[in-house]
């Protein structure tokens, strides 16, 4: 297995559905995130987990996290002792979190395993500091958005806008990546994915969730730099080579130590590939 260091793209694939998961491990994704929850009916969820076993019984070519079950659900506990240990998983994601409580309980089964969790209620939203900063195992949260439509009655996706910036906010404050974009629900609807997601650039997220592999070259696209910023990135640090302290480049744009380092952010995403 080969990490990449910033992910930009994590596909869900159902539990149930080995043949689907083994076709996601070459589909180019950075991640591959099989469900347990959502996606797996509950009739299936025992089926699931054990092919989901099965396959984490050695390692693979691309970093694997499982999404299991709601901490509150009657299959969270045997999720966690199906999969705990197993060579090939590489992270778990928590859905509906809600407090630091629910981050410390997983903790504490496992020692190195990274941890993932998913906001997805006003409670959650409240928490976000709280649960970013809970346990040196947390390494990003982010948010599942169906779910926190339907809690908080919001209508038109502008209303979401407020909670996305509550999670990218405490995700910098508590030392974690940029959190990734929830799923676009529409998996044919390529021009909106592509316009969600330059809205999600914008509002600090670095990347996103997919639920087919269609959508992963949009998002690829949308959150890698384009030449034009590269080019950007790459005076910017010319000149801050050069020269100490605040100073104004030939264009006339002002660049000082917090224009450096976000150029410097975008450099580091050219070595995605």
């Amino acid at each position: 297995m080969t990490a990449v260091p910033f992910p930009l793209t994590w596909l869900y694939v159902p539990g149930d559905r080995p043949r689907v998961v083994t076709k996601a491990l070459a589909s180019g994704t950075d991640v591959v995130v099989v469900d347990l929850e959502d996606a797996v009916a509950p009739d299936r969820k025992d089926y699931a987990r054990a092919a989901t076993a099965e396959l984490l019984t050695h390692r693979r070519p691309v970093p694997v996290h499982v999404r299991i079950n709601g901490l509150d659900t009657p299959w969270a506990e045997a999720d966690l002792k199906a999969l705990l240990g197993l060579p090939g998983l590489d992270g778990l994601r928590l859905p509906k979190v809600s407090s630091p409580a629910d981050i410390h309980h997983v903790a504490g089964r496992t020692t190195a395993l990274p941890l993932y969790a998913l906001l997805e209620s006003a409670l959650g939203i409240e928490h976000a500091y709280a649960i970013a900063a809970a346990h040196p195992a947390l390494r990003g949260i982010s948010l599942g958005e169906a779910d926190l439509r339907a809690d908080l009655g919001v209508r038109d996706d502008i209303g979401l806008d407020w909670s996305r910036s509550r999670i990218v906010v405490a995700a910098r404050a508590a030392g974690l990546a940029p959190p990734p974009q929830s799923v676009h629900p529409d998996t044919r609807d390529l021009k909106g994915l592509a316009a969600s997601c330059a809205h999600g650039r914008a509002l600090g997220f670095l990347g996103r969730a997919a639920i087919h592999p269609r959508q992963l070259p949009i998002i690829e696209r949308a959150y890698l730099p384009t030449e034009a910023e590269v080019e950007q990135a790459e005076t910017v640090i010319k000149a801050a080579t050069t020269e100490q302290g605040a100073q104004a480049l030939p264009d006339g744009s002002f660049i000082d130590a917090a224009v450096v380092a976000a150029a410097r952010r975008t450099l580091s995403l050219t070595h995605h590939r």
